[in-house]
């Protein structure tokens, strides 16, 4: 297996630049995740590294080779697509081997690689079966099979689970993550869903997340790191459900200061170790790091009260705007409610309102 490295990667269609100026290391043996909306160029980034697209400019790098305008056949990389691409007129045995044969291999070498690979997926009761008899989580390891019997340098999924239901999926997912501990694989997987990467795939699959937006990436980091210390506040509102919410500053904000008077409410905030360039700032704070008081916070009605499992999303309309409280199934509440709202003292994040870029902060170390 081998570290993958993008370096300055630009891609344009024409007019059109779907990456740009990227720069990337993901570390051998890694399982890294490419997060973003639909558009955002993280299928473009990942076709480049496979070479089914050529880039505009800059490198990649496989290992200590740079590989940037070399064929895909010619850099030993497996790519799993979303739509499976398995051949249907061809049983389970014949699309395991197929890519093996095209190499060249001998038939005793094809015969325990797909064996090796069916039995690692449990798919080894079915060689003899038709695809089109098999369900859909079965045609994904098949797919996965006919990418794992080559042992390429690095496996690039492009959303393999993205047709799949929430069930399965899940189950899709911790197989996912053995089938990469067990064979050591350096893996790059895309997805767009944020609900399902963070709840489901980045958080129980990734070692690290790169979140793409417009052609560019935000922020790479581990996904503890990215939930919890955003760089952007569209990495803030992109990761998470519900996602974070943000209240308006109409005021700077000195390195001084340390708490926030809004609606005569004082809310406690980090060290500051960088000033904002903007007079009109706003600061961010996740669901679960807020709670309901009885003085001295945010006075708000409750608006609506959603269930989710051993929690509850309580919306609260305030003077400023809809703000999303994540509480314990427990407390009692009822809509229309008047209630405070009071956050934790270490999980406000302060945003330049210029650049939408958290400040540095005694909590943004």
């Amino acid at each position: 297996m081998s570290k993958i490295k993008i370096v300055n990667l630009q891609k344009s269609f024409g007019d059109f630049t779907a990456v740009k100026n990227s720069n990337l290391t993901i570390n051998d043996k890694e399982f890294f995740v490419l997060l973003g909306p639909s558009g955002c160029g993280k299928t473009t980034t990942l076709r480049m590294i496979a070479g089914l697209e050529l880039p505009t400019s800059g490198k990649i790098y496989l290992g200590e080779e740079e590989v940037g305008m070399l064929r895909a056949s010619e850099r030993d990389i497996a790519f799993v697509f979303q739509l499976f691409a398995l051949y249907p007129h061809m049983n389970v045995r014949n699309n395991l081997s197929f890519p093996l044969k095209m190499q060249g291999y001998k038939k005793s070498d094809i015969k325990t690689r797909v064996r090796e690979a069916a039995e690692l997926l449990r798919i080894d009761h079915f060689l003899d079966s038709n695809i089109s008899s098999l369900s859909s989580g079965d045609r994904q390891r098949v797919a996965l099979g006919r990418a794992l019997v080559r042992r390429p340098k690095a496996f690039l999924m492009d959303e393999p689970l993205g047709t799949l239901d929430a069930e399965f999926r899940e189950l899709m997912c911790l197989e996912l993550k053995k089938l990469h501990i067990d064979i050591g694989a350096t893996t790059v997987y895309v997805t767009h869903d944020q609900l399902e990467a963070m709840s489901l795939e980045a958080m129980s699959l990734a070692d690290r997340i790169a979140v793409m937006d417009g052609g560019q990436i935000l922020q790479a980091d581990e996904p503890n790191v990215i939930y919890n210390k955003p760089k952007t506040k569209f990495v803030a509102s992109f990761i998470g459900s519900p996602g974070m919410n943000f209240i308006d500053i109409n005021e700077g904000i000195s390195n001084e200061q340390s708490t926030i008077n809004i609606e005569d409410a004082n809310f406690n905030i980090p060290k500051q170790f960088e000033t904002s360039k903007s007079n009109k700032n706003f600061f961010g704070i996740r669901p679960e790091n807020l709670s309901l008081t009885n003085e001295g916070g945010l006075k708000g009605s409750v608006f609506g009260v959603e269930y989710l499992g051993s929690r509850k999303i309580i919306t609260v309309k305030t003077n400023i705007g809809e703000i999303k409280v994540k509480a314990d199934i427990s407390i009692n509440i009822k809509l229309n409610e008047n209630v405070q709202i009071k956050p934790a003292n270490d999980s406000i994040i302060i945003f330049d309102g210029e650049t939408d870029k958290s400040l540095k902060s005694e909590f943004m170390k």
